[in-house]
């Protein structure tokens, strides 16, 4: 008996009818001929509410339900969550699902109604979408169900709780990787670079046998052995690729939910990939006071899922970050030539002269492309029409911070520094291009 009462509860009607019944109650005082009509109502309400409880509590497993959830969740993207909810009872029941879901998202007011017929097994679809790395938990997954009389309401509570990690967006790493070797990827960004030159590198000097491509004879050699000599070659060596994170409070300025930091470990995640299709070696770093999540550059497929794991052990905080450390690591670390993809923020052009030195210092051994930031929420103040003079100071300033960022590029275009600037949303197509673009140059 405790056990139904814990499972009952009334509905918003029934608390209606009560109120109609109290207030005709004061009314028969005045009227007494409506004592007994009233009382019959009551009693009518009363016989119907046990007939609404008598459908609903003759059986204990007329109702399952079932969340099912993914293996982690996509940080960014949309997740879909799935309930699967089956009606066992003869007739047709009324739903209200209420799904303990994660406090990181805030939704105080989730509720799904569905209507579910007679023996009928429903799945239910709901999307999240994280915006922070790490650890969420699901909790209980409350169904209130309720009769074609819709007057009580009957909780049934399924599935226990389940911690569900959050990674950088795998999402969208699938989405670019198919993109990336699909005919139609012009559709979405993806540029068609030619390859200038060759893509063999020099091997050794042989004799010439029949079948020899007569472009590659050395007349110096022959000249020397007094026979036809030619040029072998090799296919070009793989390239390294490090992607190297600045996690300074630079990259802690948010847009549409994500900071620049998980745009930028997003974007980290699906040039992996790309890198390693490519039969490229990929390597990661992150700094900011300090250097962290070290991890050397391979080839190999494992190499995915450690880039993976990497990423989502990356902390942040609010201090300057240490240029000059870097550049020293770097230095000491990575001795062979190498692409280093460095993602940051310069918001003007004070703050780039600040790191330039060390910039300039890392390009003199290695293929440096710097990633940067527009600023898109001054891109949206420029282009909004002025009303007064306020909003016209509002957009000189928007214009002068955005004339900033493109003397940003010039400045390091002169001192032979690639770099992309790019709004967060098209990071990750921007920055696998400028890497298909770099490797069809054979500029390592």
């Amino acid at each position: 008996m405790f056990k139904l009462f814990k499972q009952l509860y009334l509905q918003k009607r029934v608390y209606i009818v009560l109120g109609c019944i109290i207030a005709l109650f004061v009314l028969a005082f005045i009227f007494p001929i409506l004592y007994n009509v009233v009382w019959g109502i009551f009693l009518l309400l009363f016989v119907t509410v046990l007939v609404d409880i008598t459908l609903l509590f003759t059986k204990k497993d007329n109702i399952n339900a079932v969340r099912i959830l993914p293996e982690k969740l996509s940080n960014g993207d949309d997740n879909v969550i799935y309930i699967s909810v089956e009606n066992k009872y003869n007739i047709t029941i009324h739903c209200t699902i209420i799904d303990e879901i994660p406090f990181q998202f805030q939704k105080r007011d989730f509720e799904i109604n569905r209507t579910i017929a007679s023996k009928e097994l429903k799945t239910i679809s709901y999307n999240l979408r994280p915006t922070e790395r790490g650890e969420y938990i699901f909790g209980k997954l409350n169904v209130y169900i309720s009769s074609p009389l819709k007057l009580i309401s009957r909780r049934l509570i399924f599935c226990d709780q389940a911690n569900l990690a959050t990674y950088p967006s795998f999402i969208q790493m699938k989405k670019y990787d198919l993109m990336a070797f699909s005919k139609n990827k012009y559709t979405y960004g993806m540029k068609k670079i030619r390859k200038i030159g060759n893509t063999t590198e020099f091997e050794q000097i042989k004799e010439y046998v029949l079948g020899d491509d007569i472009r590659n004879i050395n007349w110096k050699a022959t000249a020397k052995s007094s026979q036809l000599m030619v040029n072998q070659f090799q296919d070009e060596n793989t390239e390294t690729i490090y992607n190297i994170i600045d996690r300074g409070r630079v990259m802690q300025m948010p847009f549409k939910g994500l900071s620049l930091l998980d745009y930028a470990i997003n974007s980290t995640l699906a040039l992996s990939n790309v890198i390693l299709k490519k039969n490229d070696r990929v390597g990661l770093m992150t700094f900011n006071e300090n250097i962290t999540n070290q991890l050397p550059a391979e080839g190999k497929i494992s190499q995915l899922q450690k880039v993976m794991e990497q990423l989502y052990r990356v902390q942040t905080n609010f201090v300057e970050s240490d240029f000059g450390k870097l550049y020293a690591h770097i230095r000491h670390k990575i001795t062979h030539r190498s692409l280093i993809i460095l993602y940051t923020n310069f918001e003007s052009l004070s703050s780039l002269n600040r790191q330039l030195p060390y910039l300039r210092a890392i390009a003199k051994n290695h293929v440096l492309l710097v990633v940067f930031f527009e600023n898109t929420e001054l891109t949206k103040l420029t282009q909004k029409k002025a009303k007064n003079s306020d909003d016209i100071f509002d957009k000189v300033i928007a214009e002068k911070f955005n004339f900033e960022k493109r003397l940003i590029v010039n400045e390091l275009t002169k001192y032979g520094i690639q770099s992309i600037l790019t709004a967060p949303e098209d990071l990750s197509i921007n920055t696998i291009n400028k890497y298909l673009q770099i490797k069809a140059k054979g500029s390592l």
